[in-house]
């Protein structure tokens, strides 16, 4: 088979899954943990969490004092 999807491989796949309906057998997390755990999923890094926020703000605000202290010196 050649590599790619051709129109009728493509209408193939589609009655296919359309008998099979995996979305039917879709159930998600269902205890805590795997909630907990799914929430995170969408999660790529800390860079724009809360806490890493306030602490910029907090290294912001020192910079700024220090180049105050800079000038007037």
């Amino acid at each position: 088979m050649s590599s790619g999807w051709t129109p009728e491989r493509r209408a193939r796949q589609r009655a296919l899954i359309q008998q099979w309906r995996p979305w039917e057998k879709s159930t998600g997390p269902l205890t805590d943990e795997g909630k907990a755990k799914a929430s995170a999923n969408s999660l790529k890094h800390g860079g724009r969490s809360k806490a890493w926020r306030e602490q910029l703000k907090r290294i912001h605000a020192l910079l700024h004092q220090q180049r105050k202290i800079l000038e007037e010196v």
